[in-house]
């Protein structure tokens, strides 16, 4: 586990490593740290074979805005998570989405480029900035909140 909090970048192997999410909910797939603990930057590829396309939409198939939520979520517990001693003790409940912004429709083909940065650390409480972009032109605007806490035994 040491040799990862040394790394900047990330493959799912890694990522799958440190953050509790498994198929089909995993949904990153690479990720650069950018400024540790500070910012990072991670890819998304929406493939048509992705579940939740067989219902939402026939015809045509919209990624949903909760799941682009969700990717800013994974990417935000990912900064934090890979900065705490042991990872495998801890995890992120996310508490408040505020002033989203949803700006294009994000269908199978694209690819996402996720920019997270802490906005700020208050004990346990971490504020995030996400956007989801595609072709450099921005799909999805957030600020968002989480809880560092423990993770449960299993």
């Amino acid at each position: 586990m040491n040799d990862l909090l040394e790394k900047t970048k990330f493959d799912i192997n890694d990522i799958i490593k440190i953050l509790p999410h498994r198929y089909p909910f995993i949904l990153i797939d690479k990720i650069e740290i950018t400024d540790p603990g500070k910012s990072l930057i991670a890819l998304k590829n929406v493939t048509i074979n992705e579940p939740f396309f067989q219902g939402h939409f026939p015809g045509q198939p919209i990624f949903p805005g909760v799941l682009s939520l969700e990717v800013l979520c994974q990417a935000g517990s990912f900064l934090m998570l890979n900065q705490v001693d042991d990872p495998l003790e801890k995890n992120m409940f996310f508490t408040t989405v505020e002033k989203t912004k949803f700006k294009r429709p994000i269908v199978p083909g694209d690819q996402l480029k996720i920019e997270v940065e802490l906005v700020k650390k208050k004990l346990n409480l971490c504020k995030f900035h996400g956007k989801c972009s595609i072709d450099d032109k921005l799909a999805v605007d957030a600020f968002f909140s989480a809880n560092l806490v423990d993770r449960a035994r299993e």
